[in-house]
């Protein structure tokens, strides 16, 4: 096989359809546009117009809003904890904070915060500083002999 005779399979791309190109081509005058009006034509954005008569988004009442100082924290259940220390992702001798669950890949990125969770079995003895628990993972976690430290919001943001 030489560098010149690379292909992909066929069938792999389509081929561009060239539009408006005379009678023969099967795409010619109208071009696939049905005939005349205003979406035959260019420009046109219509998504929502109801002919003149007020839109339904605008008929509808607004409603809820979005609060933007609300902190927004990433769950990790026990189970999940317990998976990284058996696969010895996780050291369970040493403290478990945010930025050791990130770097064992248990946890994609910190956000505001870590928030503990009760689901799944935890055998090992842990301790964890994170900034929120469920009241049963906390439970579940000194049953295990562990201990769970709870961070302030404003501290784990750092």
């Amino acid at each position: 096989m030489k560098l010149n005779e690379i292909k992909d399979n066929d069938g792999a791309s389509k081929d561009r359809i060239r539009v408006g190109r005379g009678i023969g081509s099967g795409k010619g005058k109208t071009g696939g546009r049905g005939v005349k009006g205003q979406k035959a034509r260019s420009g046109v954005a219509i998504n929502g117009f109801e002919g003149g008569q007020m839109p339904i988004y605008r008929r509808l009442p607004k409603r809820g809003f979005n609060n933007i100082f609300a902190s927004e924290f990433v769950t990790v259940s026990l189970g999940r904890i317990q998976a990284a220390v058996d696969a010895g992702k996780l050291d369970a001798s040493a403290s478990i904070d945010a930025a050791a669950l990130k770097a064992a890949g248990v946890i994609r990125r910190v956000k505001d915060g870590v928030r503990v969770l009760a689901d799944g079995e935890l055998k090992a003895k842990v301790s964890l500083e994170v900034v929120g628990a469920s009241k049963a993972a906390v439970e579940k976690i000194e049953k295990a002999g562990g201990s769970i430290k709870l961070l302030g919001a404003t501290e784990s943001a750092e």
